[in-house]
């Protein structure tokens, strides 16, 4: 149970360094052009699966378009990643 908290809350600043950027007035999209890649291959690492590799390409490519800050996609990824599988685990009692 610890390690997946650990996993949220590392999700949560992840995404919020990922939102700062939208507030830097005039140097904000010059730091999302280093935060994508930085920010691909910590969800790769983060989420070794193949969604994972699939949410590497997501956040890179939310993360380098303007005003797509605001979409929390590691979060997003936690959540998928462990609903599915109490989702799973409820059909399997069932």
């Amino acid at each position: 149970m610890k390690f997946k908290d650990n996993k949220l809350f590392k999700s949560i600043i992840l995404d919020l360094i990922g939102m700062a950027s939208m507030f830097i007035p005039v140097v904000g999209w010059a730091l999302d052009l280093i935060w994508a890649p930085y920010a691909a291959g910590q969800m790769r690492k983060m989420y070794p699966t193949i969604a994972g590799k699939r949410a590497s390409w997501i956040v890179f490519i939310e993360e380098i378009l303007p005003w797509t800050d605001f979409i929390p996609t590691f979060s997003a990824m936690w959540v998928y990643e462990y609903c599915q599988e109490k989702v799973s685990l409820k059909k399997l009692e069932a």
